[in-house]
């Protein structure tokens, strides 16, 4: 089993404790990664504010890398997944608006065909390993209450969700929930585990982003978890690094543990803090 990976900019920046822990778990699970080093950034939604024809001729290049390989293009960031699943899906049905993408293309040596899946890490070893393989993996039970929190743009817009072929609701999902369970965890259940982190809201009303981070915070603490765990990197930048300033906001002491996904799953699989970055967290991972 072979990805080509799509790291966005978050992973290997701001995060790169995800990029470290996705290649870790990766290579347990028996996957070998491919990372698309030539691979430009996706735009995050503002790119496509400003010129929407750019937007998804950067992204067509973006997918055509992982079409000349022949592999599925695995993400590790939900608004990637969704810059990217939109061009899909917008180039697929429109051939005429194709072939001018492909036209700007051409003139750096670049086709898109739309024969690669792009999928997110979660939905891919999913899929791909399959639960019952995951928790063969396990070396230490998590005994942990976890709150899954999946954020805005791995399941919104629905029509974009690709958990579909998991038979998962992307209104209700339970893909985290069912990781945490093999990974002999407790997922705990709360509102705000598909509600915005507020992220992007950041760049017009910082308050109003610190409320949002707050108030997702309060509800996991409320509801006793001593974790969160998000396949998000920009929700991780919210819930962890703007956790202090999100509780001072808020006027309450929250100090819980963020984690990205390969995280969680390297703990379970024994991996130590440091090999799984976790020492690279603002809130400190006691776990």
């Amino acid at each position: 089993m072979k990805y080509a990976l799509y790291t966005g900019c978050t992973a290997r920046e701001s995060t790169p404790e995800l990029l470290k822990s996705t290649l870790t778990v990766a290579k347990e699970l028996g996957i070998e990664i491919e990372v698309l080093n030539e691979a430009s950034c996706c735009g995050a939604g503002h790119l496509q504010d400003f010129d929407e024809f750019l937007s998804l001729t950067i992204n067509a290049r973006n997918i055509s890398l992982a079409e000349k390989r022949g592999l599925k293009l695995v993400t590790l960031c939900n608004t990637c997944q969704l810059m990217l699943e939109n061009t899909k899906r917008k180039l697929d049905s429109n051939e005429d608006l194709k072939e001018k993408v492909n036209e700007k293309l051409s003139e750096i040596g670049y086709k898109y065909t739309g024969s690669s899946k792009i999928q997110h890490f979660l939905y891919a070893i999913l899929e791909d390993v399959g639960l019952e393989e995951i928790s063969k993996h396990v070396k230490r039970p998590l005994n942990l209450k976890i709150a899954p929190f999946y954020g805005c743009h791995i399941i919104r817009p629905s029509k974009t969700h690709d958990g579909d072929n998991l038979n998962e609701n992307p209104y209700k999902p339970n893909a985290i929930e069912n990781l945490i369970k093999i990974l002999m965890g407790e997922s705990i259940e709360y509102d705000s585990k598909t509600r915005c982190c507020g992220f992007h809201v950041d760049l017009q009303n910082t308050p109003l982003s610190e409320k949002l981070t707050a108030d997702i915070l309060i509800d996991a603490d409320n509801n006793g978890a001593e974790a969160i765990v998000t396949p998000c990197p920009l929700c991780h930048l919210n819930l962890d690094v703007k956790q202090r300033s999100a509780a001072k906001e808020a006027n309450k002491n929250i100090n819980i543990p963020v984690l990205h996904l390969p995280q969680l799953l390297g703990l379970a699989f024994g991996y130590s803090k440091e090999e799984l970055g976790l020492n690279h967290h603002i809130v400190d991972v006691n776990l």
